[in-house]
């Protein structure tokens, strides 16, 4: 038998996830001698109220932060004076890997390798005990009577797996090159109490208490072992105090499940009848058919599986009814193909903020050394505009990010009220989507002139001011509807105007509001000014949607426009806060669109009946008040902050047209 190892000060990764969790409250409870920080950047699936019962616990601390960012797993390594590392920290969730197998790689492969190399500088790591998976293995033959062994190839199958291969292949070489004393776990699923449900027996519950159909990849045939997360957290303190340095160790079971078998028990608990409940969808990409571990070498360190399945699976059907709001709104993991996308942020919610302030001994801010690691701060977001369109998609983004964030309450206008709010919020940075823009067009604005002097001119300066003197970054967002073609940008030419142009289009007393403020706004070194144009998002329904409005008109000019679709550009706003951007940008996707062009996507995805007429601009001027600004920006400076930018035109039907396709694909 292995000397016993004891750690001192153990650095548990991702421990706000399912597993992770309940290893880490087993080890503060049993082990109070030993120090336990947990560090986890709180992703759609790990929640801070899986650590509730060590909240209190004196030799326990919360950090929140990213694996990814080496400032701060460098800082925690020698101020915590970290002497054991168990790396959970991972995007798991296969479904995800195939739409977004980028995150993958960049939490799985990189955030590993910053640990890995925060532990060669720091050289006072005495454990490194990294957690993959069985899927690295790859399938096992439907026959195999024996089990993958410790020593099997490698044969990942699916992107997720893949990179948990990866992680494996830098872990085993820093062991390699710089002695570094690391153990590799690779384990069967897990299943028990607090899993975030778009995993399958979390899923299956919850679906059969709504009363839902339970879906079932391919022909559910697909065979799996499943382990109770109280064997698995035990099996972690066993290979901690007896693991081998250099050596890995499967955590599994010899019992094996098929998909349909799973589905079978849990309407048995439900008292369901399986025949009308179970409903067979698409398979993935690719779907192993089987993983079978061979557990022998965790079990001569004395390890053994303790809880029946039957008996875990009750414990864990009690929990969920129980506990049936635990996650908030769950309805996108519960789709039978769930991406991130669909996911909740949890930890910006009122709640999250509530159990955060209940950890006695948190961190969430911690000195940094660059500016290349924003992960260590945290972000607050003041933002006004609540009641339009932009301000209230703004609140979405921020909830979905889990960005805590409050809307002003405060009149632009009125500077105390300003001052009141940035005091009592204390945010990071502020967003400025209020302005009038008049209702229902900006033709309101040509008999309404001291009004929309009164919130675009005096409130913009106001705030901008305010956040001057707070030394706030304020994110405002403004209009490129002070240009039209001219002889040096002709309409169709490709030359778009730069960011640094004058203003050449005053026909609407809005466009000249907006124009002036932000001639004033150059002297503000605090504020980063986003032109936007003809805004269109993938709600129809929204009578401000450029898309929405023009295919209400009874007629139409046809001219090419530069335009900015907010279901890719408003997410890129918030990352230009969080990277501290000032200046001025022309925030369009590159490339013009015309009128014609929109109507004939919106025909070819949405109504194939549709028809319209076009006029042209002199029939236009008799129907409205003010002339309507016509011209194309270049996107360029934006394009090369984000060079993942899609043009105008792959944009719109990217996130507006195929997402509301209404015509079938041939």
């Amino acid at each position: 038998m292995a000397m016993s190892y004891k750690p001192k000060n153990i650095l548990i990764t991702g421990a706000a996830g399912f597993i992770a969790s309940h290893v880490a409250i087993r080890i503060t409870k049993k082990y109070p001698d030993y120090k336990i920080v947990v560090l986890d950047k709180l992703d759609y699936c790990s929640n801070l109220k899986n650590l509730l019962p060590v909240r209190s616990s004196p030799n326990f601390k919360f950090v929140k932060g990213d694996i990814a960012s080496a400032d701060l797993v460098n800082f925690l390594l020698v101020t915590e004076n970290i002497d054991t590392i168990m790396h959970f920290a991972a995007q798991t969730h296969v479904d995800n890997s195939f739409g977004n197998s980028f995150e993958f790689t960049k939490n799985n492969i990189y955030g590993t390798h910053v640990l890995l190399e925060a532990c060669k500088i720091t050289g006072q790591i005495k454990r490194f005990i990294h957690v993959s998976t069985d899927e690295v293995y790859g399938e096992t033959d439907e026959d195999a009577v024996v089990g993958n062994k410790e020593a099997s190839q490698l044969l990942p199958t699916n992107p997720y797996a893949a990179t948990k291969a990866g992680a494996e292949m830098l872990v085993m070489a820093y062991g390699r090159s710089y002695g570094l004393p690391v153990i590799t776990t690779r384990g069967n699923n897990v299943y028990g109490p607090n899993q975030f449900p778009e995993k399958l027996i979390p899923k299956f519950i919850l679906l059969a208490m709504r009363g839902e159909p339970l879906p079932i990849h391919g022909d559910g045939t697909n065979v799996r072992s499943y382990l109770y997360c109280e064997d698995v957290a035990e099996a972690f303190e066993v290979i901690l105090h007896r693991g081998e340095v250099g050596h890995v160790y499967n955590i599994g079971t010899k019992r094996e499940r098929t998909v349909i078998d799973v589905a079978k028990d849990v309407c048995k608990l439900f008292n369901l009848e399986a025949d009308k409940v179970i409903r067979f969808v698409e398979n993935r990409p690719f779907n192993d058919q089987r993983y079978f571990l061979d557990d022998e070498k965790l079990k001569s360190l004395g390890w053994a599986e303790r809880t029946p399945w039957e008996e875990g699976l009750k414990k864990t059907m009690e929990w969920y009814v129980a506990n049936s709001d635990y996650w908030g709104d769950v309805s996108g993991a519960l789709l039978p193909h769930p991406r991130t996308l669909m996911m909740p942020g949890y930890e910006g919610s009122e709640e999250i903020k509530g159990i955060l302030s209940q950890f006695n001994n948190i961190q969430t801010k911690v000195a940094s050394t660059s500016d290349s690691a924003p992960e260590t701060h945290a972000f607050k977001f003041l933002i006004y505009g609540r009641t339009g369109w932009i301000g209230g998609l703004l609140g979405k983004i921020c909830e979905k990010q889990g960005i805590p964030y409050e809307y002003g309450k405060g009149r632009l206008q009125e500077r105390s009220s300003l001052i009141l709010d940035i005091q009592t919020i204390k945010p990071t940075h502020v967003f400025n989507a209020a302005g009038v823009t008049g209702r229902p067009n900006v033709d309101w604005c040509e008999s309404h002139k001291p009004e929309t002097i009164r919130t675009n001119v005096v409130g913009t300066l106001t705030l901008a001011d305010v956040c001057r003197e707070h030394g706030l970054l304020m994110m405002n967002y403004a209009t490129g509807c002070i240009f039209e073609y001219d002889a040096h940008h002709p309409e169709g030419s490709g030359i778009g105007f730069k960011e640094e142009d004058t203003p050449n289009f005053t026909g609407s007393f809005y466009s000249k509001t907006k124009a002036m403020v932000e001639e004033l706004l150059k002297e503000y070194e605090n504020v980063c000014t986003l032109r936007v144009r003809m805004p269109i998002s993938s709600d129809l329904s929204n009578p401000r949607n450029f898309v929405t409005k023009i295919s209400r008109y009874n007629k139409v000019v046809n001219i090419p426009n530069s335009m900015t679709i907010l279901d890719e550009l408003l997410p890129i706003s918030v990352e230009m806060a969080k990277r501290n951007l000032r200046g001025i940008y022309n925030f369009t996707n590159p490339g013009v669109v015309s009128h014609n062009e929109i109507l004939e996507m919106y025909k070819q995805y949405i109504d194939p009946s549709f028809k319209w007429t076009n006029f042209n601009l002199e029939e236009q001027a008799k129907v409205i008040i003010a002339p309507r600004s016509n011209n194309e920006m270049d996107a360029s400076k934006l394009k090369k902050e984000f060079p993942e930018l899609l043009s105008i035109k792959d944009s719109l039907i990217k996130y507006v047209f195929e997402p509301n396709r209404k015509v079938p694909l041939n």
